[in-house]
Parts: structure tokens; sequence; C-alpha cells
């Protein structure tokens, strides 16, 4: 019969586990276990190799613990010390050498992974992102397009894309689970790192070191299109967005008057994202869904929504000000 003291510690244990799996969402673009990118595939290799190798190990351990529990266990009538044995130099050797073995079968394709990944390469099959990490968004630069956009990242699919990281304040992670590993984003240094997609898809990005307030929040789209689909993106984005209506045109000069201080895609000094195709984006500050009510309520909200931001909030224009600076910015396509 379970006791009531039996029943307490399981309903404890499934309680906490269910606490435990509840953040696991079922969200593939932030699942390392399936892999839409070369990198990543590579990764989820290392990842099973090591898992087998430590389940090898842990049946051996067990089943010599169960052993041993079982054939010197105390019997009744028998209150013996078994025989002690030390200093015997085969075992040693062995329990010494195994660790070893295992060890550099794990190393030898850890190391080869490594370098493969690091190997970025331009040619017409490649193209160059320049990743900028600000607290706490994203800045993406395409040179060679003459393209520059923020917490949205269009890739073509099947092609290498070499990324150039750098930092502006603090130090963060770049990361994209479905397509590849993490890669530190470093004030005064430049680090490079190539991935690809494999299969068109919208992915998840990450910040994924502790860089403030707004850390957990400092999320990216990577939007990975087939050649057409990037094409059309490509002469989307370097296409100019006219002005068109007389609210427009009034958001355009509250624009200039309130935001284009810290959001001029030419200033070198910038604070805030290159807003030129803001129109375009999905996201609001790369949380948020891209539509009118989010976006006024980012702009009067901004540290309440991504605490740390260091956008100020514009709560002061009158409601007809603030519509007319809405239509503006979602007419920027």
């Amino acid at each position: 019969m379970v006791s009531r003291k039996g029943i307490r510690h399981f309903l404890t244990v499934f309680v906490l586990a269910a606490l435990a799996l509840s953040g696991c969402a079922g969200n593939e673009s932030l699942n390392v276990l399936a892999p839409s990118g070369t990198s990543a595939e590579k990764s989820l290799d290392l990842i099973k190799l090591s898992l087998f190798i430590m389940m090898g190990v842990f049946a051996v351990v067990i089943s010599i613990y169960i052993y041993v529990l079982i054939r010197y266990r105390k019997r009744k009538g028998k209150d013996v010390m078994p025989k002690q044995v030390h200093g015997n130099t085969i075992v040693e050797i062995i329990w010494t050498s195994i660790p070893i073995i295992l060890i550099t079968i794990l190393a030898i394709p850890t190391v080869k992974y490594t370098f493969d990944m690091a190997n970025t390469r331009a040619s017409e099959d490649s193209i160059t992102i320049k990743v900028t990490g600000y607290q706490y968004w994203w800045e993406f630069e395409y040179p060679d397009l003459g393209i520059k956009t923020s917490q949205e990242l269009h890739i073509p699919v099947g092609k290498q894309v070499n990324f150039i990281l750098e930092g502006k304040d603090v130090i963060h992670s770049f990361w994209i689970p479905a397509l590849g590993g993490k890669m530190d984003v470093i004030p005064g240094r430049t680090n490079t790192m190539p991935l690809d997609a494999k299969k068109p898809g919208v992915y998840q990005g990450k910040c994924a070191e502790l860089c403030g307030a707004g850390h957990a929040l400092m999320d990216f789209k990577v939007v990975a299109q087939e050649e057409e689909d990037f094409n059309k993106w490509v002469a989307q984005m370097q296409k100019p967005s006219p002005v068109q209506t007389a609210s427009q045109k009034q958001g355009e000069e509250l624009y200039r008057q309130n935001c284009l201080g810290c959001h001029a895609g030419t200033n070198p000094n910038v604070q805030g994202p290159d807003l030129t195709k803001f129109g375009t984006r999905t996201t609001i500050a790369g949380i948020l869904e891209n539509n009118e009510k989010n976006l006024k309520m980012w702009m009067m909200h901004t540290t309440d929504v991504k605490p740390g931001s260091l956008m100020p909030k514009i709560d002061y224009l009158q409601p007809q000000e603030m519509e007319a600076l809405v239509d503006y910015l979602m007419s920027r396509k």
C-alpha cells in the first residue's frame, strides 16, 4: 500500500517537472534539435555524439554499481570484510585510458567542425552582412547592396551568408538556434561567422549574452527566402518610398522634428535603428507585431515595453499628430 508521504513526494516531483517542462515551447525556429542550416546540422551531430558517449559511460557505471550492490551485499550470517584490492596497475591504466579515448573521439569532429564553421569565403554563391549589436536591438547592413535595416534579417536560401559582427556598447551574442551556433559581439573587435539556410522560413534570433535590463527582449527575425523572393525584397528596399497624402506629409515633418536625430540612417553616431523602410517589417522593437496600435503603444511606453531602452517616450504629441506620425512610418515601404 502506498503511503500518504509517498504520494506527496510523487506529486511534488510531478509538479516541479511540469513547471520545468512548461518552458519548452514548440517553436522550431528556436529548436537546436530541428536544424535548418549546415552549421546547425553539424552542431546537432556533435550533440548526438556526446549524448551517445555519455549514455555508454552511464550504462557501464550503473551496471558496475548494480553488480557490486548485489555481489557484495550483506548476507545473513556472513559479516566478513571482503578482500581489499588496491594498487592494481592494470585497472588504473584502464580507467585512465578510457576517458582519454572518449575525449579524443569527441575532440576530432569538434575541432574539424569548429574550423569548418569559421570558414567565411566570398564568392558568387555568398553574401556579406554586417551585424551591429546595440542595447537592445540589431542593425543589419548589406554593403554590396546598399541596404541597411534592423530587427529583421533577410537572407537567400542555399547561399552562404558571411556575417561581420561588431558591437557598439556592451558584449552581446548573435544566435540563430535553427541555423547555427553563437558568436560574441564585442565592442572594438570584429568577429566573423558563416551561416546558411537550407529551406525557406522565418527563424527566431536571440542575444545569448546577458547585456542589461532589455536582454531577454533583444530578439530579431531571420526571413530565409528563395532567391527570386529575396531579389524582390532587395529591389523594394532600394526603391524610395513616396510621401503621398497630407497626413503622411505632416508625419514626415513630425518625424524630422522628433525622430531624425536618433534614427537617421546616414548618422555615424546613430542611437536608434534606421527607419527608412519601417513599414516592410513584421515587428516593432523586435517583439511586437507591426501595426498601428502597437506602434502608438511603443512610442508612448518604450521603457515599459522594453526595459532599459534608450528611446525616449513620445507621449507629448496631440492625438492627430500621433496619427500622422504613425501614418508616415507605416507608409515607409
